[in-house]
């Protein structure tokens, strides 16, 4: 098998695993003032404190989740919550994680007022749209950082730099950017920043939330004293202990780029018809359109020839939900919607597997091409 999903869920680093092993032996509750919750409270204040660093916050500015749709909700919903008497309206884009999308249309239902941004034809949110959408009541802009699906980077401090005389404060969905370019919330005036363990090389079900000192937010769990009162529920320790480990290790971003290179000369070579989706984006994500091939055919074919990779289309009972980021990005008619696939790369893949990856992709595609 070779493994092209990265921006999916990534494997566990074989540290992160050696990490959380040990700390499941310090059993002792991080709230407990014994010396056994002292164990584990160290732990904790250890794996907060390196996280912070990695994006130039404070120890006290991060809110341990359960993950990245945790942590985009504890802020859009903690946003809108705690400053609702200073409006109703929030604005975000049309090619969100779900996690942020369905939050806000949960809110419209609620009585709030949600601008939903169009997206340029590469993706990218334009900073004027986002000037004109800022009314007086306006509380919220929540716009990821880079794309999950095509890999645009978005042009965030730009943004958050319209907000500066503006009530409205700023989340970034940085879960896919995080780890693959550099994040330091003071240069880019966030006031909220999403992250998540299991896109870099970290257990699962564990990520944090940025919340800049003072920035407002109403807690969405209510039970004990946890995280400041921001968060109740007692700490997952190995899981900190290995998203801390995580965010240590240092991803080839250098050796990603070279990766898309070598395929894109692989199927020029082979004289493929594609195009590429997105432009300045992450480093680890190819989304690529294969003229005159459909995607569901092509994602059974690569996975019988032992190739993981996805589709922005989700297929249940025969039906076909296009990507809303491709609808978004060339509109409901256009056939990228139905040959485009991702490819994405991250730790343990070899230049060797891309390049026998490549060329059977290359293969399936001149295969169901001539049909």
């Amino acid at each position: 098998m070779i493994y092209l999903d990265y921006a999916a869920t990534t494997p566990m680093h074989p540290q992160v695993i050696r990490d959380m092993t040990a700390a499941m032996a310090v059993y002792g509750n991080p709230s407990s003032i014994h010396q056994a919750g002292r164990a584990a409270r160290k732990l904790v204040d250890d794996a907060r404190r390196t996280l912070a660093q990695t994006i130039g916050a404070k120890e006290n500015e991060i809110i341990f989740t359960s993950g990245g749709t945790e942590a985009d909700n504890t802020a859009i919903f903690g946003v809108a919550y705690a400053n609702q008497h200073k409006g109703k309206h929030i604005i975000t884009s049309q090619i969100e994680h779900h996690a942020v999308l369905h939050a806000c249309e949960q809110l419209e239902r609620e009585g709030f007022s949600i601008t939903y941004l169009p997206v340029d034809s590469t993706g990218c949110v334009r900073v004027q749209d986002v000037k004109e959408a800022l009314h007086d009541d306006t509380i919220l802009v929540t716009i990821m950082l880079g794309n999950n699906e095509v890999g645009t980077i978005q042009p965030i401090a730009e943004i958050s730099e319209l907000l500066q005389m503006h009530q409205a404060v700023m989340h970034t969905d940085a879960v896919q950017a995080y780890g693959m370019i550099s994040i330091d919330v003071n240069d880019l005036q966030v006031d909220y920043l999403s992250v998540s363990s299991h896109k870099i090389n970290g257990p699962k079900g564990i990520g944090f939330l940025y919340q800049r000192t003072n920035a407002p937010l109403q807690p969405l769990l209510y039970g004990g004293q946890q995280e400041r009162k921001r968060r109740a529920t007692t700490e997952n320790v190995p899981a900190i202990v290995g998203f801390a480990t995580a965010s240590t290790l240092t991803s080839d971003r250098d050796v990603y780029e070279r990766y898309k290179q070598q395929m894109q000369k692989t199927w020029q070579d082979a004289q493929l018809s594609f195009t590429i989706n997105g432009a300045h984006t992450l480093p680890h994500i190819l989304n690529v359109s294969f003229t005159g091939v459909n995607i569901e055919a092509l994602l059974v074919n690569l996975d019988m020839a032992g190739i993981c990779a996805s589709s922005g289309s989700a297929c249940t009972a025969g039906a076909v939900d296009p990507s809303h980021v491709l609808v978004a990005m060339y509109g409901a008619d256009s056939d990228k919607l139905h040959n485009s696939v991702r490819f994405s790369f991250g730790y343990g893949l070899t230049a060797a597997q891309v390049q026998e990856a490549a060329v059977t992709i290359a293969n399936v595609v001149q295969r169901l091409v001539n049909l």
